[in-house]
């Protein structure tokens, strides 16, 4: 179990720095609640603010390399641990 977790722990790390590598900057979108104008009427949501995230020069690098050394970790860990 503790192979697997760590395997695909890596392997998102070695996505997402690679992702990084590939885009300028990431907006996430939020939605405001609708305010309640009529309680028989449905409003349809409004834009709320976004946040913007420029990932750092040497963020891609970093998450790249820690995802490589952790999926080389969950090839050494033993596939059963022998109990007593």
């Amino acid at each position: 179990m503790w192979r697997s977790f760590f395997l695909a722990l890596g392997t998102f790390l070695l996505l997402l720095g690679a992702q990084c590598l590939g885009v300028k900057q990431f907006v996430l979108k939020a939605r405001a609640p609708a305010p309640a104008s009529q309680p028989g009427m449905l409003a349809p949501p409004r834009p709320g603010p976004h946040k913007v995230i420029d990932p750092a020069p040497w963020a891609p690098w970093s998450l790249m390399s820690t995802g490589a050394v952790v999926c080389l970790y969950s090839f050494t860990i033993p596939r059963r641990l022998k109990k007593g």
